[in-house]
Order: C-alpha cells, then structure tokens, then sequence
C-alpha cells in the first residue's frame, strides 16, 4: 500500500485495474450484458422492500464500504463513489414517493407533495452535476505556430458603462501589452456612458473608441454595435475590469488554429479581491469563493461534452461564427450563454482553458452580488422560456443536458424555501410533511446525505467545501424566486442591470434590509425551537421522536441563517484599491544607491516592499521605484505612504500613460500572475467544513445582536 498525495494506492485501485483491463470488454455482447446485469441490480436495489432494522443494517454496511474505498486514490474510486451515492439517494426518493405522502388535508398536501417536488429538484440536479462534472477534461494549451505570419487578426473589445476610468485603465493597457503582433490587433473600447474623459483616454493611451447613440440591449448591443466597426478574424471580450495577463492570447489561440469548427474558447474569471463572502466572513484566498466550482470543476466537466460556454468576458470567439449565429443574442439578459447555445447549436465546438489568464473585481457589496446573482437567474429562465436547450434543433443529448443543469441552478429557491420552513410545519401546525416514524425517515434519509456528501466532497475537494453551497443557496434563495417566477411567466418583464465595480464600503454596516428574510425565518426558526421542545416534552409526548426531528431540522436550519445573516455584516474598506500579494524583484533609487528588495504586494495605486534593512525614509517623502520583468528594470514615481520598520508602504503618483502602460505589465500582466493562487486554500473535509458553518454561524448571531443592540 502507497500514499499518493491524500488518497492511497492499494488493493482496490489493483482490482479496478484488473477489471478495466479485462480483456472481455472489447466484446460488444459481454458489454451489454453487464450493462443490462447492473441496470437490473442497481434497479432493485432501489425497490428492495425492508423494514426499518433491515434498511439500517443495509445502510451501515453501505456506509463501512464507503469509508473503506474513499481512502483510495484514483478516478474509477471517485466513479463508485458517485454510483453508491446516486444508488443511496434514489432509494430514498423512491421511497419517498412510494410510502411517505401525506394528503389528509389541504396543507398537509402542501407541505408534503411541496418537500417531495424540492426533494426531486434536488435529486435531478445531484445526479445531471455527477454526469456533467464526473471526468473534467482538464485541457491543455495548444502551441502556436513559430510563423507568427501565420497567427491571425484580433480584435480586443472591452465594453464599459459606468465604471470609474481608474477601473477600465489598466484593462485597456494591459490590452496593449499582451503578447501579439501588434498589426494583427486592435484594441477598442466601447464607452456606453458617452463620457469626455474616456474619449480623451483611449485617444491618448492609442486605442479605438466606440460610443454608440443609444443603449439597446445592453452589453450585448454594445458589442454588436462595435462589430459593424471591427473586421478581425476573432474577437477577444473583457469586462472592463478584467485585467488580462501578457500570455492570454498565445495561450487560447492555438486551438483556433488545429480546429476549423472551434469558435470559443473560455478561461475562469478570477478576482483578486474579496466578494462580499469572503470579505465579511474573512475568508479570501482560505475557503473557496462561490464561482470556484463553476470554474475549476463544472466548465471542465462541460468541455468534456462540448458543452463550454461563454461567460461574457475572458473569452476568444471566432469572427466569422459569430457573424453566422447573428452576433451576441440579445433576447436574454444573459446573453453569453446564450450566444454559446446559438454557437453549439450551428455545429461549432468550444475549449475551456482552465487557467487563469486574466484578473478582476468582484462585486463589493451583498446587496450588489444579489443583485447581479438575480440577473444571472431571470436570463437563464428566459432561456428556458424563450431557445430551450431541450427542443433547440443541432444540440447534441449531452450538451441538451449541461445546459439544463445550467438553467435547473437557478431554480433552487423555492426548492430550498421548502427546505427551510419544513419542520416549521410541524413545530407550529402539527403538519406531518413526511408520513412516517423518525426512524424510518432516519434510516432511510441518512445514507442519502452522507453518500452525498462523501461523493460531492471528492469530486469538488479544493473547489467548494461542504456545506457552503446551503449557505450560497440559503443567503440568494428568496431573492432568486421572485426573478426566475416572474421569467417563467413573462420571460421579456425586467430590464438589464449592471453590475457595479471599483466601489468600496467606507464604513461597517449592518444591511437590515437584505437581511430582512433571514432575519425573520431566524425569529421563526427561533420559536419553533422553543415550540417543539414543548412537544417533545408536554404536548406530543406519543410521537416525542418526530418532533426531536424537526426540532433537530430548525436548528440545523438555524446554523444556516445564522452563517448567511453573518454576511451582512459590511466590513469596512480601508484601500480604495485591491492589494495583490506577490514577491517581485524590485529597487528603492536612493540618492548615490539603489537597494534591492522585493515586492510584498501590489495594486492599482501602490506597491508595499521589504527592504533589507531600515532606511531613513519618512512619509511623503518623493523617489523612485524600479521594477522588473524580463530582466529590465522600469523605473515609476512613488510617494513613501507608510514606514513600518523594514517595510516600505509606496504610492504610485502622476505618470503619463505610457509609464502607466509599463506599470501595468510588470505587475497584473505578468505572465505567472495569478499562478498558484489557492495554494492556501484547504482540500475539503466534511467534519472541518460543518465546524466552518458552525463558527460563522455563531459570528453571525453576533452580528445580529450587537447590530441590533446598537440602533
């Protein structure tokens, strides 16, 4: 027995070996006849009748088999793994369906038919991820070739609105200096805000401006209109905050190159600043943020299937595609997924290059990452509504799949509303949602979230940890209803809304107003709590085990608003700008000397440096600062902001854009910028991930409290 990094190479890993390279498979005949002996075995599984002491000795067994192969490394491990989970889960919804409904009254329908709906939701959704995220691609880049006469005409779009010019700046510049010919790109900047001093930048800074005279459809009129101005043979979109790295394009370009049907390729959004999660639980860059999924595991597993699609920044498409599809759609308020959909549909492939080439904001406040979440929410309805995945003619079975799965994510609110109020059924109406003993349901309902669990937290391991998708779904759910109704009724209702970038919270506040939701089902949960105890105790003594369940139910329920409510709280900001930790060769120009040192970190604004020893600088004091890449030193005006010891805090003061252009790419556009960025970030453990929810739970009952007590 070996130990592979976490996971062990042992017996098990030599018999699946074994198995996969048993020479039988290549007969067609054994092949489905194993395929046929499984489907049959697996199916009774589901419907084995047992009673209670039976279904518990079942599941334990099931339970000692999974702890002992988890251990072991290896993607066939992870592929048992993920059938005993769906074996587990659909056995209790089977169950479910068969033996529990409760129909006696009116609300006792409700409740019931409601939780077994959310129940299946969630089911649906377990098993379509499993499928689509089962064997990432994990693709590699694709050289290009050493004829650079070869490589062909790009043009770089980078659409803004109303974002502050210091935000769109270094996303031009940087723009400027990635790794291209420069007569086979053009830079254009296309300014919906019509604003004088943006005009005048991109005049002086060398790029090509766009205003157009009025504002339909959004981003992705934006878009469209620059179109009719661009005539390379791809297009390169960036958020206007997105500051992309030197080697973006000789990195996403070659497959363009090996493949005539390629017509996208996506790379992650990453951000090098907190969301509101991170920084008002402080866990930036130790508990992984809530796109960490969607772009290290769910667009891998989308690639395998030809199924990538475009998320509206960050991205290369092939000009002569998108021409062919009509340009960016403009029917939904997502229109990157559905342009990809449009572009799947025509035949055309997509690649996701799952390295991050280029680095952005994240939203500043909860209120604004709400706001851009229901968005997100309503356009994929109304893709649903008005293109769906499901019926659109070109799409291959897979792709018809990853898009639903896509679509199905935003409609966990009102399964996870059930969810919530639930046991509050029971605690204030006596409403018997599931109609049997808390033993059975216990026995049944536990095999179910554990595989579950165990299974998720494989596959998704530094890239989501338990229990934190609850806390995301718990915190958007009830301002995801209402968007995603209102889309599948009037899938035109509801206008565009940006997403406000380069803000900063200036001082601590408690947002009551968010928080308004959570803050009720807390009061409620809250007086459930003390009303079940009375059952338990006084009133529903004959059934004192059903009512410990749910009262077990709120208070794991509780946890859970109480880690969401902990959000609200907005720390204040001290920088205006974004600091990025890194160590780069670095020299204080002193009169006579230059010393030596290296960067601590860096950003929009300043640069902190450790120097070798003290020197006799004080705050305010003028100088220079050099800093290199590729072997060059380039030299940048800065003002001392703070002396702490050996420790240098720098201001970055006037320069002329050309200065700025070189500022930019020895700091954000560096190549390796943002390698190994979640090196700090924990591989998921179940038990250390439920003590996570615990401790900001209790941060956020707190919160409420001291906010509360102060007015």
């Amino acid at each position: 027995m070996e130990r592979t990094g976490r996971y062990l190479w042992g017996v098990p890993n030599k018999l699946l070996e074994l198995l996969t390279n048993w020479s039988g498979w290549r007969f067609r005949t054994i092949r489905w006849l194993v395929t046929v002996v499984g489907l049959v075995v697996a199916g009774w599984l589901v419907i084995m009748p047992l009673d209670g002491i039976e279904q518990l000795i079942f599941g334990l067994l099931v339970f000692v088999f999974v702890l002992y192969i988890r251990s072991y490394a290896g993607s066939f491990i992870t592929l048992l793994l993920v059938g005993v989970s769906v074996l587990m889960s659909t056995r209790y919804l089977y169950w479910r369906a068969t033996e529990t409904l409760n129909v006696t009254t009116l609300l006792d329908g409700v409740f019931s038919i409601g939780l077994l709906l959310a129940e299946t939701y969630a089911w649906v959704v377990l098993g379509l991820g499993f499928l689509q995220t089962i064997w990432p691609l994990r693709r590699k880049t694709e050289v290009l070739p050493e004829n650079k006469a070869l490589w062909p005409t790009v043009d770089v779009l980078i659409p803004t609105y109303n974002e502050p010019l210091e935000v769109v700046k270094a996303s031009v510049l940087a723009a400027q200096v990635m790794d291209w010919p420069v007569e086979k790109i053009k830079i254009y900047l296309l300014d919906d805000g019509h604003r004088e001093e943006f005009r005048s930048f991109a005049n002086e800074a060398g790029v090509r401006y766009i205003a157009r005279e009025d504002h339909v459809y959004a981003k992705a009129g934006n878009i469209n209109n620059a179109l009719k101005q661009a005539t390379g043979e791809f297009v390169v979109i960036f958020d206007c905050d997105h500051i992309p790295v030197r080697s973006f394009l000789t990195s996403t370009m070659g497959g363009f190159l090996n493949d005539p049907k390629l017509a996208l390729v996506q790379t992650p959004h990453h951000f090098f600043s907190a969301d509101p999660f991170e920084r008002n639980l402080g866990t930036f860059r130790k508990i992984p943020n809530e796109g960490a999924l969607f772009y290290g595991l769910v667009q891998d597993g989308n690639d395998l299937w030809n199924s990538a699609y475009f998320c509206g920044s960050c991205a290369v498409l092939k000009r002569s595609a998108l021409d062919e599809i009509g340009g960016i759609a403009i029917d939904t308020v997502t229109e990157d997924a559905h342009t990809s959909i449009n572009l799947h549909a025509r035949g055309y492939n997509s690649a996701y290059l799952n390295v991050p080439l280029a680095g952005g904001l994240a939203t500043e406040s909860l209120s604004a990452h709400i706001k851009q979440r229901m968005r997100w929410a309503r356009g994929m309805v109304q893709i649903f509504r008005i293109d769906n995945p499901f019926f659109k003619r070109g799409l291959s079975f897979m792709q018809r799949l990853c898009y639903a799965n896509a679509i199905l994510h935003f409609l966990y609110g009102f399964p996870r509303f059930f969810f919530m109020t639930s046991p509050l059924a029971y605690l204030f109406l006596e409403v018997h949602v599931i109609d049997a003993p808390a033993g059975m349901i216990a026995v049944f309902a536990l095999p179910h979230l554990i595989m579950s669990s165990i299974a998720n937290s494989r596959m998704q391991q530094q890239n989501r940890h338990s229990f934190w998708n609850e806390v995301y779904e718990t915190t958007l759910a009830w301002y995801i209803m209402w968007p995603t109704l209102i889309a599948l009724v009037s899938p035109k209702l509801g206008t565009f809304n940006v997403t406000a970038k380069g803000g900063r919270v200036d001082e601590e506040y408690f947002d009551w107003k968010i928080s308004i939701p959570y803050v009720i089902l807390f009061i409620l949960d809250l007086c459930g709590l003390i009303v079940g105890l009375a059952r338990m105790f006084w009133w529903n003594t004959y059934e004192w085990d059903t009512a410990a369940m749910n009262v077990g139910w709120a208070l794991y329920n509780l946890v859970m608003i109480g880690a969401t409510i902990a959000v609200a709280l907005e720390t204040k900001q001290v920088r205006n700008a974004s600091r990025v930790r890194a160590s780069i060769p670095a020299g204080i120009v002193l009169p006579g000397k230059t010393i030596s040192c290296f960067t601590q970190d860096f950003s929009i604004g300043g640069v902190s440096v450790d120097l070798p020893e003290p020197v006799g600088l004080k705050r305010g004091d003028t100088l220079t600062l050099t800093l290199e890449r590729d072997g060059m030193a380039h030299a940048f005006p800065v003002e001392v902001a703070g002396v702490v010891e050996k420790s240098l805090r720098l201001r970055f003061t006037s320069m002329p854009v050309d200065t700025e252009r070189k500022l930019i790419s020895t700091t954000f556009s560096r190549a390796n910028a943002w390698e190994n960025w979640l090196e700090d970030v924990d591989l998921d453990h179940p038990l250390h991930g439920f003590r996570e929810l615990l401790r900001f739970s209790e941060l956020g009952f707190e919160r409420l409290l001291s906010s509360a007590h102060k007015g």
